[in-house]
Order: C-alpha cells, then sequence, then structure tokens
C-alpha cells in the first residue's frame, strides 16, 4: 500500500511551473499564445481545471469577449459553491498525499474576486445582472469572514472589506434614479470599507446633495486592472504555536498519533504579491487631460491578508500529514523488526523518505489575476467622445496612449475597461457604448 501512495504521487509537476508560459504569452499580449495554453493544460488536467479556466475567462475579457468570459466564470463559481463541501474521502486521501489531492475549491480572496468579475464582465453586455452580482460580492465576502473565525478572531480582515459591489450599486441607482437614498448607503458603504479611497468622500456628497448628471450629461466610468496579482510559490515553513495547535487536533481526530517537541521545516505554498509599476492610469477626454484612475479593490493586499489568516491551518495540516506519514512507517518497522529482516527494514526507510520527498505545496491559485481594480467617474456631455487611456508611475507616463470612442447618453451609464498589468495595454479596451481605436 505504501509503495502505491508513493508511486501515485509522483513525477506531477506543480501548478505553479504549468503557469509561467500562460503568463508569460499574456503578459507580452500574445492572447492566443495564452489561450492555446490553456486549452492544452485542460486536456489533462491535475485537478487545477477551475483555476485554468478563470485564467481563461481573464484571457477572453482582455480579447472583448466579456459573454464568454461571463459564461466561463459562472461554471468556475457553480463548482466553488459546490466544493464548499467538503469531501472525506479526498481529505482522508489528502492525509496520506498532499492538499492536490482535494479538489481545489478556491481561495477566500479568488472567491470574492470571481463575483467582482463577474460584475464587470456584465457591465461591459449591458449589465442587466450587475445588481445581482454586485450584492453577492458583499454577502460572500460577509460569509468567508464568518467562517473563518468572525471578526473577534481575525479582525484584519475588517480593514479588506472589497468596496466593488457598493460602488456598482450606487452606480445602478444613480442612473436608474427610482432610490437615490440607496445610492448614499452605498456610497456610505464605500467610504467605509475603503476610507484611503480617493474619491470616496466626493462621491458620497455629490449623492447626498446633487442630481446624479446635469442635463444634457451622462456618466462615464473608467475602470482599470492594472498590475499583476500574487501567484503561489513552495516554500520551506518552521511551524507556529498556532500551527501545531491546528496539528494537534487533526492527529487528535484521525488516530493515535503525538505531536513531537520539535517538528523539522515543512513545504508548504505561499502567496507572493507582486510589485505594481502602474500607479494610476491617465485618462484624456477628446485631446483633454481628465483625471486619473484612483484604486478601489487592492487585490494584492486583500489576497494577502486573506490567505495569512488561512495560513496556520495549511502548515497544521502539513505538519499533521508529516506526523501520520512517519506513524504508519514506524508502525509497519515494527512488524519487520520483528521478523528480523534487516534488507525490508532499509526499502521501508528509504520508502518513508521518498514518500515525505514526493509531497508537493498546492500552489493552485488563479494566476492571472491584477493587482488592483482602479476606476475613474466622469461626468461628459451626450454625443461621442474620444477617450485616451496611458499607463503611469508615480514618475510619469510608462506607456503610449491606447485611444477609444466612448459614446455618452443623457442620464445613462457608459462603462469602460482595460487591463494594464505593466506599461502596456493587454488585449483591447471595451467599452459599453462605443469601440475601440485601431
Amino acid at each position: 500500500m505504501l509503495a502505491f501512495v508513493i508511486l501515485a504521487v509522483t513525477g506531477c509537476a506543480s501548478h505553479v511551473h504549468r503557469l509561467h508560459q500562460i503568463r508569460d504569452d499574456f503578459y507580452v499580449g500574445n492572447l492566443s499564445g495564452a489561450r492555446a495554453e490553456v486549452e492544452r493544460l485542460l486536456e489533462k488536467p491535475k485537478k487545477d481545471e477551475d483555476v485554468l479556466i478563470l485564467d481563461q475567462a481573464v484571457i477572453e475579457l482582455a480579447d472583448g469577449r466579456p459573454a464568454q468570459a461571463e459564461k466561463l466564470l459562472k461554471q468556475v463559481r457553480t463548482r466553488f459553491d459546490y466544493l464548499e463541501q467538503k469531501s472525506l474521502a479526498e481529505s482522508a486521501m489528502a492525509m496520506v498525499t498532499d492538499d492536490t489531492a482535494i479538489s481545489y475549491a478556491g481561495e477566500d480572496h479568488e472567491k470574492i474576486l470571481l463575483l467582482s468579475f463577474l460584475a464587470l464582465s456584465n457591465l461591459m453586455q449591458g449589465g442587466s445582472d450587475a445588481q445581482a452580482f454586485a450584492l453577492q460580492i458583499s454577502d460572500k465576502q460577509s460569509k468567508l469572514i464568518e467562517s473563518s473565525g468572525g471578526l473577534e478572531e481575525h479582525p484584519e480582515l475588517e480593514d479588506v472589506q472589497v468596496a466593488l459591489g457598493p460602488y456598482l450599486r450606487a452606480a445602478l441607482a444613480e442612473e436608474s434614479r427610482f432610490n437615490l437614498d440607496d445610492a448614499v448607503r452605498a456610497r456610505t458603504m464605500v467610504v467605509s470599507y475603503q476610507p484611503a479611497f480617493r474619491d470616496g468622500e466626493a462621491d458620497l456628497q455629490r449623492a447626498q446633495h446633487e442630481v446624479p448628471t446635469q442635463p444634457g450629461h451622462g456618466a462615464l466610468y473608467v475602470f482599470t486592472l492594472t498590475g499583476r496579482g500574487p501567484t503561489k510559490e513552495e516554500t520551506l515553513e518552521i511551524p507556529a504555536q498556532a500551527a501545531l495547535l491546528i496539528a494537534d487536533r487533526i492527529l487528535s481526530a484521525v488516530g493515535k498519533h503525538e505531536l513531537p517537541p520539535t517538528v523539522a521545516p515543512i513545504r508548504v505554498p505561499k502567496l507572493v504579491p507582486r510589485a505594481n509599476r502602474v500607479a494610476h492610469v491617465a485618462v484624456t477626454i477628446d485631446e483633454q487631460a481628465s483625471g486619473e484612475t484612483a484604486t478601489l479593490v487592492d487585490i494584492g493586499n486583500l489576497a494577502l491578508t486573506h490567505y495569512e489568516a488561512d495560513y496556520p491551518g495549511i502548515v497544521g495540516r502539513a505538519v499533521a500529514r508529516r506526523i501520520v506519514k512517519k506513524g504508519a512507517v514506524y508502525a509497519v518497522k515494527d512488524v519487520i523488526e520483528a521478523q528480523r529482516n534487516p534488507v525490508a527494514d532499509i526499502a521501508l526507510t528509504l520508502g518513508g523518505v521518498a514518500w515525505e520527498a514526493t509531497e508537493k505545496p498546492d500552489t493552485r491559485c488563479w494566476g492571472l489575476l491584477p493587482d488592483q481594480i482602479q476606476v475613474l467617474r466622469l461626468e461628459l456631455p451626450v454625443g461621442e467622445h474620444r477617450l485616451g487611456l496611458t499607463p503611469a508611475g508615480f514618475s510619469g507616463p510608462l506607456g503610449r496612449e491606447e485611444p477609444a470612442v466612448v459614446r455618452i447618453e443623457e442620464g445613462r451609464n457608459t462603462y469602460v475597461l482595460a487591463q494594464f498589468p505593466d506599461a502596456r495595454l493587454i488585449g483591447r479596451i471595451l467599452t459599453s457604448g462605443g469601440s475601440p481605436l485601431r
């Protein structure tokens, strides 16, 4: 049985290695190459098909296909919702292999951002379901915080509540004009969730004291996805006290194993944020400088905060798994020693070492997330306008201006979405009214 398990877990590349080519192609703008690589990997998934589909959705969105992106995102959302039910069989298998034996149900930040991307994708097609997705963002985050022990156990999660949901609800309420009190409540939530958001207070003051748009005008919302989001990498970790307490509880539940006084470093996945050179995106309207996007959602910080809240559990499971494996080897060795078979004893020792060596940290992740979601709201006269977007750092422009045409209707919202992971636009500028210029 031990030999079978060892053979079953050898020879598999980790997800982080499978992700390299997709990211390389995507970030140089080779969307067809990135799409082809995702499709190739999906032919032989390693229980990572859902995160590959999430990356495929980002590719489709960049390529100007929001309907296809929304379809893929809905597919994964259904799977993640189903996988929130734990499989006892998979959990048992993970104790003798590693966490990659468990179907990937998404990290907490990925579940929240999946709904965020659904809302943005839907907005680019008319926004018929955007209100529902926006409501689900805050609801999902509240449930995830509660399931992790609540704000009493993890007060740091209060500081990373995602403001995109109430921001979109406010924008949609202002456009409908049916209940402007809803817009005020939503704008208040934005300020509460993200007090550092540059435009939060001004948006709230406008919602409280002004009409949504002046006669003969409409609102333009420029959303940009900037920087490169975090990924997981393998690291060695010395278990901290919190992780050891979790491991002790697991060991008490799975059998007669004791936690040793010291535990050697173990291999675990660690979330690694990426530096973001794009401080904002400069916006021009009809050749005139009109403003800069501001950070509404700091994805890197959101991801890291949620992951660090879960990290002791990840390390605790790895510690418990190490003890269970050693316990299994020692139990068999006791039988072999009773039979006085030194060759088998040596073979078993080597097999035990190999069993531990083949364990792989779970580096599955949504690999094409941005680092930030930024936004700028402008009020413009009715008609067609030339839009220009230029990625900029703290010391000036990073790349060339990217043009598009936007069409503004009286009292209506027009939405723009563009991806700038670095100094260049990836794919095309999406507009809910108008078109990119080529």
